[in-house]
């Protein structure tokens, strides 16, 4: 399963997996339970793979973080996103050193752990990009 099938809905905790196309929105499975719920065309949806994380000079797309992320842990889950504020920063910096401190928030930081440990807990961990996808 490839980023670009999961998605973050806005007002809705964890993430979702894009299962069909409706008439009037998109049928998505949860990832934290596992449950299929319709999703009007009115909520804001964000796919992984288009998102990325604002660095002094550029952007970096969040495969790459998350790739970054998996080498570090091996593999494994990384530290939890209810870690305090200092020790996220402390591990954010490790993984996306040029990460821009004034519109990087800490509660992106907490989504960016949160969303990798739960992609990890369901065996999605292909963040590199295919020759395919580029």
């Amino acid at each position: 399963m490839t980023l670009d099938k999961i998605v973050s809905i806005s007002g809705r905790p964890g993430l979702y997996e894009l299962k069909n196309q409706t008439r009037t929105g998109f049928l998505v499975k949860s990832l934290l339970d596992g449950k299929t719920k319709p999703i009007q065309m009115t909520h804001n949806v964000s796919v992984l793979k288009d998102i990325s994380i604002y660095t002094e000079y550029d952007e970096v797309n969040l495969r790459e973080v998350f790739q970054t992320m998996y080498d570090k842990a091996d593999g494994a889950q990384t530290i939890s996103h209810k870690a305090d504020k200092k020790e996220l920063e402390s591990y954010f910096e490790e993984i996306v050193p040029e990460y821009d401190r004034e519109r990087v928030y800490t509660s992106d930081m907490k989504k960016v752990v949160q969303w990798y440990n739960l992609l990890v807990d369901n065996g999605m961990t292909q963040f590199a990009v295919s020759d395919e996808e580029e």
